[in-house]
């Protein structure tokens, strides 16, 4: 204990570096392990604590009957059942933030006694008004909307104007995610909304609780497949089914890759902290050798010096560890804002012995084992070699660069010796400034592509990067509408890409549906090819892995009440409708319902804003149009909560980044000084500067330093979107080609090189304080 505690208080300044290094590991890897581990099980604690439904059955009147009900009475394992009336409003439009949100709206009678899913408020205002609404907590924490602010919903063309009077908490249609939301108006403006309206938007729910709520798609998927619609019901009807596990899956999406990447940069870290520990053991046995000597000259056994070395980093690791799991809980509120903003939920974070433990204990073993590994050659290092400084030969190192046959400056060639003699010093560098610039590059791919160019991120969603959707109605000529707005001015393309819903063995799939997938521009197949001929149908890999099918195969295909069969010829990815989705054509969709005509049109622009397109078309083709949608809108609203997640880690690793930087560099030049403190001094006596003493530090470490962050920036280049597509297939994604933009790229290398070189000219000048005379009357 005693050496130990000697050796901590004769290396401050590496202690501290080391300290801080572990404190920030430590600190990381219990953030991102405790929303890994504790994600799931919030959802959970959340969906009873708020007496929400597992499965919600979202109709319109025309489609219930009374089938559903004794269909659910008769299914094993279901608690509760409980059916109400609602208010659908489909492609309503509120503004969201930045931009516009255009979803399906489910508006309940917030005065209604129910079991499940009652009103849940974080925050009520204390007046009242017949205009109040309840709306998500989304709306607060990403909408930008506060206590007593005007909320517009339009549908149908009009606007029903209220005031947010609470914000209500829920698991089940609390986010845009699941396309469908959920709004509470009291009784008397509900009863005004539901008799303005008319029968199309009346609907009915049915939320179900089960004794196990894992098996609730299950219960999602049986329902769908079980329950006949009635031969009465137009096929312009619906039933949306959604399950706690889904909507569990699709909020936490984004919220799991933060805490994955936290956890990812926390191994970055750790393995930057061993690595200092390597530098460091092996510097200080060559610095101590005579020392060591000395020890063991007197009595001291190997194992005894050895458990001295282990000691002193198990207790700097030990100390810094414990105080970065208590840091983690500072930061805590920061990440809980962020799963607050994605999630619609209250986080409410809670402590956690285990993983706290399994951290200390992760980042604890690690630095004992390559402590272990670095300190054993004292084991062999005998007493008079020690003594000698650590020479057993007289043969020494072969000199690559003999300065009388050396070319270029004198500077130049004494900072390349020094670079060449301390290859181990190099080796270090390089690894962190390569893992570091690695990790610096991810975060600034993944936050370019979701805050700049968004049409990478946008595509994830399967949705076509046009500017403005239009809605055609049912009785138009669409193909002459279609016609129509392609020749109007500024109009770059026009495409019809119609959603809907069909069964593809037995599975309920979100289908899109168009001319010619070669006009679109967001290819979603990575695999096989987009449908061309009316037989054909392309399916995402999350559909082919459930029916087991894969491209060759035949699907049966079921829309209204017709059904045939369809050849696979794709397979596509998107995040959008939890991966379950298909393709087809105008023809395909046409062999079941030969009267079947598109009615969502995406256009694209060149050279006018989107608002005057809306108002030009409204003019001209009014009579012709259900309504209007501002993509460029509804991406920037819908894309806001990501931005902000994203730029919160990015700041965190670049500014870790920069901390790491300035300590290695630190630690590595005050290494350098101390152990050429002698040659400095006679240097500084023949002549020699201090600034070109400096110079010659800065330019022994920059090839490095060049080196790492080249390879680290090809690295992120080359490798960012491979490890993105892992982290998002669970969400449906096998291939990611984020845009990787170079000049960004070249901006961060540049400005790393930049901090490396300024901090190694400012630590340098500890130099200024090197003299000749001082060397000689220490």
């Amino acid at each position: 204990m005693n050496l130990a505690m000697a050796n901590i208080r004769k290396s401050k300044s590496a202690t501290m570096s080391l300290f801080i290094f572990i404190l920030v590991a430590a600190l990381l890897l219990n953030v991102g392990l405790m929303v890994h581990t504790q994600l799931n099980a919030f959802f959970d604690q959340k969906n009873e604590q708020l007496k929400d439904a597992h499965v919600t059955f979202i109709m319109d009147q025309a489609s219930y009957h009374a089938a559903h009900n004794e269909y659910l009475a008769n299914y094993a394992g279901i608690k509760e059942t409980e059916t109400e009336e609602t208010i659908n409003l489909h492609t309503a439009k509120v503004i969201f933030g930045n931009g516009e949100l255009t979803d399906s709206f489910v508006i309940f009678n917030a005065d209604t006694k129910r079991a499940i899913g009652p009103l849940n408020l974080i925050e009520k205002s204390n007046a009242t008004s017949i205009n109040d609404i309840y709306v998500p907590y989304i709306f607060k924490t990403n909408g930008g909307y506060k206590l007593g602010d005007d909320f517009t919903i339009t549908y149908q063309d009009k606007n029903y104007d209220y005031r947010i009077a609470g914000f209500l908490e829920t698991t089940m249609m609390g986010t845009n995610n699941s396309g469908i939301m959920k709004f509470m108006l009291p009784e008397t403006a509900y009863q005004s909304l539901a008799d303005e309206l008319d029968n199309q938007s009346k609907g009915v729910m049915i939320s179900v609780v089960m004794e196990d709520k894992t098996q609730s798609p299950k219960l999602n998927n049986d329902f769908f497949q079980n329950v006949k619609k009635p031969q009465t019901v137009e096929s312009t009807s619906y039933i949306w089914g959604v399950d706690i596990e889904m909507l569990k899956n699709v909020d936490s999406l984004v919220i799991k890759i933060i805490a994955t990447i936290l956890i990812a940069f926390s191994a970055i870290i750790v393995i930057v902290s061993l690595i200092v520990i390597k530098f460091r053991v092996s510097n200080n046995i060559e610095d101590d050798m005579a020392n060591i000597g000395v020890l063991k000259s007197i009595g001291y056994t190997s194992r005894q010096i050895l458990s001295s070395i282990m000691l002193q980093y198990f207790l700097i690791t030990l100390s810094a560890s414990v105080v970065g799991i208590a840091l983690s809980y500072a930061l805590m509120p920061l990440i809980g804002s962020i799963i607050s903003k994605l999630s619609g939920l209250v986080w409410i974070n809670s402590f956690d012995m285990i993983i706290n433990l399994i951290s200390i204990f992760f980042v604890t073993v690690c630095v004992v084992i390559v402590t272990l590994l670095s300190a054993f050659r004292v084991r062999k290092i005998l007493p008079v070699a020690a003594l000698r400084g650590g020479i057993q030969t007289h043969s020494f190192r072969k000199n690559y660069v003999p300065l009388e046959k050396a070319k270029g400056g004198l500077h130049f060639s004494l900072a390349i010796k020094s670079m060449l003699a301390n290859v181990k010093q190099n080796i270090m560098i390089l690894l962190i400034i390569m893992a570091l610039t690695f990790a610096t590059v991810f975060s600034v791919v993944l936050y370019y592509n979701i805050a700049f160019d968004k049409s990478a991120f946008v595509n994830l969603f399967g949705e076509e990067p046009g500017n403005v959707m239009v809605y055609a109605k049912r009785d138009t000529d669409t193909s002459e509408l279609l016609s129509d707005i392609k020749q109007m001015d500024e109009v770059r393309n026009v495409n019809i890409v119609d959603l809907i819903s069909i069964k593809i063995d037995d599975q309920f799939v979100h289908t899109n549906v168009t001319e010619n997938f070669n006009r679109l521009e967001n290819n979603i197949v990575y695999e096989g090819r987009q449908p061309k001929y009316e037989n054909e149908i392309s399916i995402s890999w999350v559909v082919s892995d459930r029916i087991n099918k894969g491209i060759g195969d035949t699907v049966n295909v079921k829309y209204g009440d017709e059904t045939d069969n369809y050849l696979i010829t794709g397979l596509s990815q998107t995040v959008g409708n939890v991966g379950q989705t298909a393709s087809l054509t105008m023809d395909g969709i046409q062999r079941l319902q030969p009267n079947y005509k598109g009615t969502t049109f995406f256009v694209y622009l060149d050279d006018i804003s989107n608002k005057d397109f809306i108002n030009n078309v409204q003019k001209q083709y009014g009579d012709y149009i259900v309504d209007t949608l501002d993509l460029d809108k509804q991406i920037e609203s819908q894309t806001s909560m990501y931005t902000d997640a994203v730029f919160a880690i990015m700041v965190i690793i670049l500014t870790i980044t920069v901390l790491v930087v300035v300590l290695i560099l630190y630690l590595v030049i005050q290494t350098i000084i101390t152990k050429r403190k002698k040659e400095f001094g006679v240097m500084k006596a023949i002549g020699y500067s201090t600034i070109q003493l400096m110079n010659q530090i800065s330019i022994s470490l920059l090839p490095i330093i060049i080196t790492g962050v080249g390879i680290g920036g090809l690295l992120g280049i080359f490798f960012t979107n491979p490890i993105l597509s892992v982290l998002l297939s669970s969400a449906g994604i096998r291939r990611l080609e984020f845009t990787i933009h170079l000049p960004i790229i070249a901006v961060v290398c540049v400005g790393l090189l930049t901090l490396a070189y300024i901090v190694s000219m400012l630590v340098s000048l500890k130099i200024k304080k090197i003299s000749a005379y001082g060397l000689i009357t220490e």
